[in-house]
């Protein structure tokens, strides 16, 4: 039988998401202007031995690989849809670099049991393609085109603040992850009202359409995948998965919300209809290990107390598509 990721949650990163390469990819950049990466080519090379500190995603990927860890008469019979393998996580590097610095990302990734064994190492070219023959829920980068790209040929897709928190280890038997409503989980089309014609507007539209389930938004394929991989898991597998819509919505625009999730028949854990307030600081109690906004001053509140994602995508980031 032929090797496929097909019953697998696949988690595509690059190798900036995954470990702390910012001083590199300084040279990298360098290299670049001048029109020669070969500087950085053997400055990854003399460093080959030197485990990279661990990125904004790494504890994530730490925390979703141990889904391959699940023991039980039954860990071998269930993968994400069914199949008969206990390997229910696949995460692959995707990354911008050359494959002579793609060996210390892989050195890097043994030398902390980082149990990641394929990559894609693109040399500089756009490297979004890939996601397709991958089959990717997640695609993470700190490359702002890449993000663009695949999030427009229909991909969850979210451009990672480097420098956010890290405090994953405050929970290292749960995956928290905190989802934006309107152009993350749902489409933005009650967003374009609320930016067009304001608030009142945007109640009413709401209101009138409770009932009406919201399209799906970007990251929607996401949520259904993790809570395929809870489901599936069971109690086999030492982390579960505890998920938080956190949005700006407020009543009486709550309830549309609420029922295009029952409508999904996703149950999620926690939700935040914040009216506007700060997100940073209820994050700050939800500690999650990921979050998800479309919009920068949302991202640059929640990077100071969790790592965060930007989906850009939606009216906010000017994207009709």
């Amino acid at each position: 039988m032929p090797i496929t990721l097909e019953n697998k949650l696949v988690v595509a990163i690059s190798s900036r998401a995954l470990f702390d390469f910012e001083e590199e990819n300084r040279v990298y950049e360098a290299g670049v202007a001048s029109g020669d990466d070969r500087s950085y080519m053997q400055y990854q090379l003399d460093r080959l031995d030197k485990p990279a500190p661990p990125g904004v995603a790494f504890p994530l990927v730490q925390k979703l690989l141990a889904f391959n860890r699940g023991g039980g008469s039954t860990a071998h019979t269930n993968g994400l849809n069914g199949s008969n393998d206990r390997h229910r996580v696949e995460v692959v590097v995707l990354s911008r670099n050359d494959p002579v610095s793609g060996m210390r990302v892989f050195r890097s990734a043994r030398q902390v049991d980082l149990r990641i064994e394929r990559g894609v190492f693109t040399r500089g070219r756009d490297p979004f393609g890939y996601l397709n023959a991958l089959g990717a829920h997640l695609f993470l980068s700190a490359n702002e085109r890449d993000v663009r790209s695949a999030l427009a040929a229909g991909f969850p897709a979210a451009r990672v603040y480097p420098d956010s928190a890290k405090k994953a280890e405050l929970h290292p038997d749960e995956i928290r992850i905190a989802f934006d409503g309107d152009a993350v989980l749902f489409s933005d089309e009650a967003e374009q009202v609320f930016q067009r014609n304001g608030l009142d507007a945007f109640q009413r539209h709401e209101i009138e359409r409770a009932a009406t389930p919201l399209p799906p938004g970007p990251f929607k394929p996401l949520l259904l995948a993790l809570h395929r991989l809870q489901t599936l898991a069971g109690h086999e597998v030492p982390v579960k998965i505890r998920t938080a819509l956190v949005t700006a919505r407020s009543a009486p625009a709550h309830e549309r919300a609420i029922r295009t999730l029952m409508d999904w028949k996703i149950d999620i854990n926690e939700a935040m209809f914040l009216g506007g307030l700060d997100k940073g600081a209820f994050l700050r109690e939800f500690e999650p290990d990921f979050f998800f906004d479309d919009q920068t001053r949302h991202c640059e509140s929640a990077a100071r107390v969790s790592p965060t994602g930007h989906v850009i995508s939606g009216i906010a980031n000017h994207d009709h598509a």
